[in-house]
């Protein structure tokens, strides 16, 4: 039997699934990547500091401030510049609005209706109308983080190397807060849908991989730390992560010390649920995670505890930011030539960036490394572990519990790939 996914629908890239099976022995599994290559690291090579952000946001459009974020860090790495604690409070609140952006699209728009045994959230428009309405005002107040941050909901305009061209108003901080704190039924009700859920049985013990919890949750920081004990700085992190290619794919993949690893949710989670909000630990622990949990699937409880967390986080910071005060800030800096390296905690795992400069604040070479370069070793080695557990399933089930693990991962091509559609020949 041969299982092939061709141009998976609702993408943003191109790939196709490949499984194919000889009385009941996986002879192949892979996940053919063919979206063409864009070559931002390429395009990126002779742009100016002031340039750089703004051009790399639009890599993705799920994860534009996440590629803003880390390109300012790793410019300031380069040219030496200290940012002020204004700046990394509003800078964390952009980042916790993205992380709730996506997790929120992807829990209820792309995950859900596997679960409830519809295909696209538009059906639930009628039977559901409760549940998509809820899912609309979460999403609108995740939208409305970003915007009041970064100026609009995708691709920031308000973020310049050293600081902010435009500070948010306290009125419109004030705003947002309002928001987020009449959201927190809507949360309680996600949490109980969630409960009502089934969680595919499926175990694969693999190696999680993130920045370490230093100053909180991991989101921003120094150092990296995986469970099978790699602890090295973000500016050594191409001494761990080694990418490479792969026959059937554009995408590299990549490997630390074993042949895939995972990172995102589940991978934060089990590195740093310790430093999580007590609001998102109480939720945890409803969920059912544990630090034991190697089910992928629990991906997706893992994306509602960090909704949970960044919800709770961000009222506390806008609180923070506003009894200190808003002041215009017009950092200087010299050009100069160098080399800067970061991390950020993109919604779907460690995203890195890494620049070098000339004398004149121009990029002689850039590398980015994206989360899903990182997973998609894990998930072949997922897909090639399940596909046998599948066999005495009817054919529609099998077809849905292979969806619903690629969904778990919520995994991106040249922006986010949601849906599978497999077709057995």
């Amino acid at each position: 039997m041969k299982i092939e996914v061709r141009h998976l629908t609702r993408i943003e890239g191109h790939a196709h699934l490949i499984v194919d099976l000889d009385a009941g022995e996986v002879r192949d599994c892979r996940l053919e990547v063919v979206e063409s290559p864009r070559f931002f690291e390429g395009m990126l090579v002779g742009r100016h500091i002031n340039d750089v952000a703004a051009i790399v946001a639009r890599i993705c459009g799920v994860c534009s401030n996440s590629h803003t974020l880390v390109s300012l860090a790793a410019s300031e790495a380069a040219m030496g510049i200290e940012i002020s604690n204004q700046t990394k409070r509003l800078r964390r609140l952009l980042a916790y609005g993205e992380i709730l952006q996506s997790h929120l699209l992807q829990l209820y728009f792309m995950a859900i209706p596997d679960y409830l045994g519809v295909n696209s959230i538009l059906p639930l428009a009628k039977t559901r109308r409760d549940l998509v309405s809820r899912a609309l005002r979460l999403k609108k107040m995740a939208n409305t983080l970003c915007q009041c941050i970064g100026g609009r909901a995708v691709h920031p305009v308000t973020l310049r190397p050293g600081g902010f061209a435009t500070l948010p108003t306290p009125a419109a901080l004030q705003a947002v807060r309002k928001e987020m704190v009449a959201a927190l039924p809507d949360l309680e009700a996600t949490v109980d849908l969630f409960l009502s859920l089934p969680v595919h049985p499926f175990e694969r013990e693999t190696e999680y991989f993130s920045l370490a919890p230093e100053s909180g949750y991991p989101l921003f920081g120094e150092q990296l730390i995986s469970s099978d004990g790699v602890d090295l700085p973000v500016q050594d992190f191409r001494d761990g992560v080694k990418e490479y290619l792969v026959p059937h794919s554009t995408a590299k993949f990549a490997r630390l010390t074993r042949n895939e690893f995972m990172v995102g949710p589940l991978a934060r989670y089990k590195n740093g649920a310790a430093r999580l909000s007590p609001m998102a630990k109480q939720v945890s622990k409803a969920l059912g995670l544990t630090l034991e949990t190697v089910n992928p699937y629990h991906a997706l409880r893992a994306r509602l505890v960090e909704v949970v967390h960044c919800v709770e986080e961000a009222i506390h910071l806008i609180d923070e930011t506003l009894i200190n005060g808003l002041s215009d800030e017009t950092p200087a800096f010299d050009i100069k030539e160098g080399r800067g390296c970061a991390a950020v905690e993109a919604p779907r795992g460690t995203l890195f960036h890494c620049y070098e400069y000339d004398e004149s604040g121009c990029i002689i070479k850039a590398d980015c490394i994206i989360p899903t370069g990182q997973n998609l070793g894990n998930i072949e080695a997922d897909l090639r572990a399940l596909v046998p557990q599948l066999l005495e399933l009817p054919r529609e089930e099998m077809t849905l519990r292979l969806e619903a693990l690629v969904r778990a991962y919520d995994p991106c091509i040249s922006c986010s790939t949601h849906l599978l559609k497999i077709d057995f020949v």
